[in-house]
């Protein structure tokens, strides 16, 4: 039932962007309303909290400015941009997986590292190059390529040490890939051009991936077995060294077939190419743009590999079993989406930017710079997704109005999104990783601290000298 409803309201979200019609907006509310209500008893405790929290802060507003009756339905439906973006940006990994590329990752880690420094690099690269296209499915792409190969060198955490890279690397790319939701987002609700914000975008995730490298080099320093213990690391684990040589010896054997990698890079990069050009000559919403490229996109890569068939078997897999598993996404989004749009319609986005106009005065921009990417790192061990606080905070800000430029503004909350995801305990990021090693999520928030408060320094000096050239 819910994989229908779920389906239909995509569907109706598409079309809205291709033909606009009042009916086919009040039908796309209902339905939005009817996913809300039908999800209600099968979502998580915490998820229906915060749901109930944003229906009633919402009710309120439209109560308080005695909004007409017609409003309370017609302002479920926000969101649904977003939704569809989640829902259809999973579908990128089908060529990967068809590919099988999997095994050319394998035989480039096995060949080219020699110490666990390099191993660590690799990882934290191949983390953030497979990010920049798969999105959540390279963190486990990642850790099945390089976890048998960490049990080769002597190192003290092993999973730890796995889980910093992949997750460090992985969370870079989240800054400015457009398969990320959270750049479609900001990107729509800042209005600015994706192309205007793009090279910032990409120096200040480049600099974090190198941030990691150089900090994971300090602490693989600082943390070196003393000699003793490297000789009884090595003697306990002997036999599993020779396990493992023999086994990169077999990877390395297909390792001619590793240039396939490039397939890869060519497929990051034309992706990229077709959405900023997409975006320069047609007037469309970003959001809309992405959802409708990504499934042709992946089919023709698909085509090229010989996996036609295969694709579609693996796209009908995957709306049928991954729509149900949103519920609680659909919910939450919904919900937010309402309250958002009951602070447009009740006229509080023009009380807010008032009082907070006067706060920035009182602080000014530069301090108020510094406390931003604080607001969504602190909401998600709440567990509010970073796409919710700033689809909230731009519809309650009006940068023309407070002296801020929105490139600043974009690049401010999508560089505040990256601690949140490497911090927030009830984020995918942190989740997925989680489930892959077994592990407390909460330890994992805890192993990417050093870095995530490093970086936050870096993004705040980023922020500054941004401001001042702007």
């Amino acid at each position: 039932m819910l994989k229908y409803l779920f389906g239909f309201a995509i569907c109706l979200y598409l079309i809205s962007n291709v033909i606009s019609h009042p009916l086919l907006d009040l039908v796309i509310s209902l339905t939005a309303l009817l996913a809300v209500l039908c999800s209600l008893l099968f979502v998580k405790k915490l998820v229906l909290l915060f749901g109930i929290i944003f229906l009633t802060l919402g009710c309120t507003l439209l109560i308080t400015s005695e909004s007409s009756t017609g409003s309370y339905v017609m302002s479920f439906g926000e969101m649904l941009n977003l939704l569809t973006l989640f829902a259809v940006i999973p579908v990128l990994a089908l060529p990967i997986k068809l590919g099988n590329y999997a095994k050319e990752v394998q035989a480039v880690i096995q060949k080219k590292i020699s110490n666990s420094g390099q191993l660590y690099m690799v990882s934290s690269g191949i983390s953030f190059f497979l990010s920049s296209f798969m999105n959540l499915a390279a963190l486990p792409m990642t850790y099945y390529a390089i976890r048998s190969s960490a049990d080769i060198f002597a190192i003290k955490n092993k999973e730890r040490f796995i889980s910093r890279s992949i997750t460090h690397g992985f969370a870079m790319p989240l800054l400015w890939t457009p398969v990320t939701p959270i750049v479609g987002i900001v990107i729509e609700m800042t209005g600015v051009s994706f192309t205007s914000v793009l090279p910032m975008l990409i120096i200040l995730s480049v600099i974090g991936l190198l941030l990691d490298w150089v900090t994971a080099n300090f602490l693989s320093k600082r943390n070196t077995p003393t000699k003793k213990g490297l000789e009884a690391s090595t003697n306990n684990s002997v036999t599993q060294v020779k396990r493992e040589i023999s086994a990169a010896s077999e990877v390395q054997y297909d390792s001619s077939n590793s240039k396939r990698l490039v397939h890869i890079l060519i497929a990051v990069l034309l992706l990229n190419c077709v959405i900023v050009v997409f975006d320069l000559v047609f007037s469309l919403s970003f959001l809309f743009l992405v959802s409708i490229l990504v499934i042709p996109f992946s089919f023709v890569w698909s085509l090229l590999l010989k996996k036609g068939k295969s694709y579609f078997t693996g796209l009908k897999e995957h709306f049928k079993t991954h729509l149900p598993k949103m519920k609680d996404q659909f919910f939450l989004f919904l919900t937010a989406g309402f309250f958002i749009s009951t602070i447009s319609i009740s006229g509080a986005d023009k009380t807010v930017n008032t009082y907070l106009g006067g706060v920035i005065d009182l602080i000014g921009v530069n301090i108020f710079l510094v406390l931003l990417p604080f607001i969504p790192v602190m909401l998600a061990f709440i567990g509010i997704h970073p796409a919710v606080v700033f689809a909230l905070i731009a519809e309650a800000i009006n940068p023309s109005l407070l002296g801020l430029s929105p490139i600043v503004l974009t690049v401010a909350m999508l560089g505040g999104a990256v601690p949140a995801f490497l911090m927030g305990p009830y984020n995918a990021t942190v989740g997925v990783m989680s489930n892959i090693i077994n592990t407390s999520p909460f330890k994992i928030s805890n192993w990417n601290f050093q870095f995530t408060y490093l970086y936050m320094i870096i993004l705040i000096v980023f922020l500054q000298i941004l401001q001042y050239i702007m």
